[in-house]
């Protein structure tokens, strides 16, 4: 086994920032990109990546063994960490606490990157006040086969919603298949009432586009590009901009103007492009701190909804039951089909087996592929998005689960459910001692 390198002291704002095998790879499927490179990569656009992480307490997702290796979430800061960096205490829903860095400046943002933080995931606040976000997180998620036209469309379309209820949305790729949109808003409204916002928005876009966008919580009810809402629940995170995303050819998570989303290629913004497109650009999001916006009229659209019978979006899983949700439980297993959805209409529940449960989702997609193989002629007859490919968060990590939407298959030919291949949900181990513990 080849011994790593030594380390490199770099000097970044009067401060030295350690490397730890500064030559080790963290990308090497496609490109070769070692941990020296990203952190080189990281301070060539570093006024950008500030931009959005500075003054934001940060969750650590850590891709220590490279972007080819299984990730994990650290909230909490080390405790071995530079007398430099500050850390502010943050609450959760779930009623604990905890300490998480906030980066200030180049030599914090190299620190991180050293750990292994290949993406950046600030959370949607300041430090000097941690429970009013001052920011409206738009995330467009588009389902397994959508075309990233149809990713476009649907961010011209919020474009649109958002200049007639007086909001300046700032568009960007995600890095991966779909589009954020993030708003500057003023401090002055609580998480509750941010999601809110959202969860209005995204049902308002939906009708304004009802064939391409999806407010849905729940996948199998979803169609096209899904406007995730939930993004902007407390203790979630997305990636911000700059952020180095763990695909093989290491795209980046890039500010756009507006004018530039129709004919924009994620595939072109990578980590080797980019720098060069700020130094001769700049940052395209630099005036986004200019003119926070109000969310008033957004909320006066929650409340119509509210008044029509609309209730409350499901919530993440790990979140207390909240006053006006809607049952939270999929379709699949709701006990009555005759249950209403939020908008009065019968929900229909649908056909759904399991076929693969795995940490490392290349092995849950090719168990994909050896039930279609298995399946041909039930795989004939399924549609783009009767495959459900789930990025499921346990306690520290990530975890892929995919299923099968049956209901384009005639029901005397639908297979059953089937263990599983392959079959390693990390979180089982844990559901069953606390449905024991539950039943003690």
């Amino acid at each position: 086994m080849a011994k790593e390198s030594a380390s490199k002291i770099l000097s970044i704002d009067g401060q030295e920032v350690q490397i730890t095998n500064p030559e080790k790879l963290y990308f090497s499927s496609q490109i070769k990109v070692t941990k020296l490179e990203l952190v080189q990569y990281y301070l060539s656009i570093a006024p950008g990546a500030l931009a959005g992480i500075q003054d934001r307490p940060i969750v650590l997702k850590r891709f220590v063994n490279g972007a080819e290796a299984e990730a994990f979430y650290q909230k909490r800061a080390p405790e071995k960490r530079p007398a430099w960096l500050r850390t502010v205490t943050l609450s959760f829903p779930s009623g604990r606490t905890a300490e998480e860095i906030v980066v200030d400046d180049a030599s914090g943002l190299a620190w991180i990157v050293n750990l292994g933080c290949i993406e950046l995931h600030p959370h949607p606040v300041r430090s000097g006040d941690l429970d009013h976000p001052d920011e409206l997180r738009i995330d467009l998620d588009p389902i397994p086969g959508v075309s990233w036209d149809d990713v476009r469309r649907v961010a011209l379309e919020v474009q649109g919603f958002l200049d007639g209820v007086g909001l300046r949305g700032w568009p960007k790729t995600s890095g991966s298949r779909g589009m954020h949109v993030n708003v500057r808003i003023e401090p002055r409204w609580t998480f509750t009432q941010v999601r809110r916002a959202a969860v209005a928005l995204s049902r308002a876009v939906e009708r304004r586009a009802p064939t391409l966008a999806s407010s849905k919580w729940w996948k199998e009810e979803r169609h096209g590009v899904f406007l995730d809402y939930n993004q902007n629940a407390k203790d979630r995170t997305t990636c911000s901009a700059y952020s180095v995303r763990p695909l093989p050819d290491a795209r980046v998570s890039t500010p756009l103007y507006w004018e530039e989303v129709p004919d924009c290629n994620p595939a072109d913004f990578t980590i080797f492009t980019v720098p060069e497109r700020f130094a001769k650009i700049g940052h395209r999001h630099a005036e986004m701190d200019a003119s926070p916006g109000s969310l008033e009229k957004l909320l006066e659209l929650a409340d119509k909804d509210e008044a029509a019978g609309i209730a409350d979006a499901p919530w993440p899983p790990h979140f207390r039951k909240m006053e006006g949700e809607a049952a939270r439980v999929m379709p699949s297993r709701a006990k009555s089909a005759a249950k209403k959805i939020a908008i009065k209409q019968p929900r229909v529940k649908m056909p759904l087996i399991t076929v693969a449960n795995s940490p490392d989702k290349a092995a849950a997609l090719a168990g994909l592929e050896r039930w279609k193989a298995k399946h041909a002629d039930i795989a004939s007859l399924l549609a783009v998005d009767d495959m459900l490919v789930d990025s499921m968060r346990g306690r520290s990590s990530t975890w892929t689960r995919i299923r099968i939407n049956l209901r384009h298959v005639p029901e005397e030919q639908r297979p059953p459910q089937e263990t599983p291949e392959p079959d390693d949900d990390p979180t089982r181990a844990w559901r069953e001692r606390w449905k024991k513990r539950g039943k003690e």
